[in-house]
């Protein structure tokens, strides 16, 4: 089943694009930005030693309106002991060999957001849904990433109250499996809220739930707290710390993004 839904679901990303592009061609003025940020976290994740890894990510989007597409591609530093297996976004599979480091190319990301598919004013009410595929770009020889492409969809559901947003979202990830290893396909959910302290300034806290994506290892819990302020008009900065709770998630986390809008 799991090797029928990994061959679908390619296909079934290409029919979203297609859709999409479609739909995009209906608008003729697209926003362009690009984000560049460093993140580093820290775990044992059920090891007897901690993996440390740098994640650098420079990301594209180009805004529609009601259509986002974003490409990220990423600079992975990871020092872990030889053997491990880093998996961004997911848990890393901790080796036993001496402490090293590698780094080069992550896995390269490419997502489709449909704003507002379900929404209404009155209520302040409003979902978006993403599609993303994890591209198998990171040097499997080295650990950097399992050499196997991932596919997602999420739901993200929003409650707008004044200068307070309440958040949640759902989704499912389909996990390619890397040789000799068999990964689980995987729930994922959040919840928490935002709050806009001012015009420029927002800040909150989101707590993330992700199954293992090895049987029999405990979920991935996470809370990450965050400030965004907006520096000028087309400049933003993000800044966050996050903590695990479980033996699969990070001791800790954080990092700074910052954002520039090319046009308007």
């Amino acid at each position: 089943m799991k090797a029928k839904l990994a061959q679908i679901m390619p296909f079934l990303g290409c029919l979203v694009m297609l859709q999409s592009v479609t739909a995009v061609a209906q608008d003729s003025d697209p926003k362009f930005s690009l984000s560049a940020g460093v993140d580093i976290t820290s775990g044992n994740y059920g090891g007897d030693v901690d993996i440390e890894d740098t994640y650098v990510p420079l990301t594209a989007k180009v805004d529609y309106g009601r259509i986002a597409f974003r490409l990220t591609v990423p600079y992975l530093s990871v020092k872990a002991p030889e053997g491990t297996i880093f998996d961004s976004g997911g848990e890393p599979l901790p080796g036993s060999g001496a402490l090293t480091t590698e780094s080069g190319l992550g896995d390269i990301i490419g997502s489709v957001t449909v704003y507002d598919v379900v929404s209404s004013q009155r209520l302040g009410l409003a979902m978006d849904l993403t599609g993303k595929v994890k591209f198998g770009t990171a040097d499997e020889d080295k650990g950097l990433g399992t050499g196997e492409s991932d596919y997602s969809v999420r739901a993200d559901f929003f409650k707008f109250a004044d200068q307070l947003t309440l958040l949640g979202s759902v989704g499912y990830k389909f996990r390619g499996d890397p040789t000799g290893i068999d990964l689980d396909n995987v729930l994922m959910a959040s919840v928490g809220g935002t709050y806009k302290f001012t015009p420029d300034v927002r800040g909150g806290l989101i707590f993330d739930y992700r199954e293992s994506t090895i049987s029999g290892s405990d979920s991935i819990q996470e809370l990450t707290g965050f400030v965004s302020r907006r520096i000028s008009e087309d400049w933003r900065i993000h800044v966050y710390a996050l903590t695990g709770f479980t033996d699969s998630s990070p001791d800790w986390g954080g990092g700074v993004q910052i954002k520039r809008a090319l046009n308007r």
